[in-house]
């Protein structure tokens, strides 16, 4: 174990204010962390918003990732217009949004989140997905792309809470179904939303930068480390977790 990733776990225990922190279940973002799909997300983003007379640039939707469909039009809307759109409007908007994603190019699985899903697997800690998107375009391709690695009973998309991140309510619903606490989970994310529901829930947040967000904002937003890619995060795999089981703020 490096002393720079025995530091980061220390500090995190401090923060937190637990003595170890024993990894039993791993809480796992979809977009941009298991599929390459955040170019085509903010490609449809722009696209819809766009139209709707609302100014906007392509990359502030890839800071947006990890809130629900609703939360980011009522953002752009509050922003645009001083209001709340309306539910009809939400509805209608990202229908409109699922469709322009849906007629881009099928995305590719995240080079390495096989091989990292499969590694958790490996060690007998339970993989939870949590995602913002309710699209099932990405959703229904889960047993495909990572068979047995998602149960269908061991999943949070934006249908299952009423607040999405930054608010950790997505992350705290993951551990109420995988029965750990949060000292007993680890979140994987790539946006600073994500990273700081999952800070926020109490989990060991591990950022990995798979897009053009800055690792300082991963770790600012509350990552505990930051990664550079998801293969260097599977093949850090084995190491990271006993570090984390043999590290302990009094010991």
């Amino acid at each position: 174990m490096t002393e720079s990733l025995s530091s980061d776990i220390r500090r995190f225990l401090e923060r937190h204010h637990y003595t170890r922190v024993t990894p039993r279940a791993a809480l796992i973002d979809m977009d941009g962390t298991l599929y390459d799909s955040m170019v085509n997300h903010t490609a449809a983003w722009h696209r819809m918003i766009s139209e709707e007379g609302i100014p906007c640039t392509r990359d502030e939707f890839y800071l947006y990732e990890g809130r629900t469909g609703a939360s980011t039009i009522n953002l752009l809307f509050r922003r645009a217009f001083g209001r709340d759109a309306t539910k009809e409007e939400i509805d209608r908007l990202y229908k409109r949004k699922t469709q322009y994603f849906v007629e881009l190019p099928p995305v590719n699985v995240m080079p390495g989140a096989q091989r990292m899903v499969a590694e958790l697997a490996r060690m007998g800690i339970t993989r939870v997905l949590v995602t913002g998107s309710g699209q099932s375009s990405l959703i229904s391709r889960l047993d495909t792309d990572f068979p047995d690695m998602f149960p269908s009973d061991l999943r949070i998309t934006s249908r299952d809470v009423t607040k999405g991140k930054p608010n950790p309510e997505p992350y705290i619903r993951a551990m109420q179904l995988a029965r750990v606490s949060p000292s007993a989970s680890i979140v994987i994310e790539n946006a600073p939303l994500g990273c700081e529901a999952g800070d926020r829930a109490g989990a060991f947040t591990i950022g990995v930068t798979t897009g053009p967000i800055p690792a300082k904002e991963l770790r600012d937003a509350g990552a505990a480390i930051v990664v550079d890619s998801m293969p260097a995060l599977a093949n850090m795999l084995p190491a990271l977790i006993l570090a984390l089981m043999t590290t302990s703020i009094d010991g």
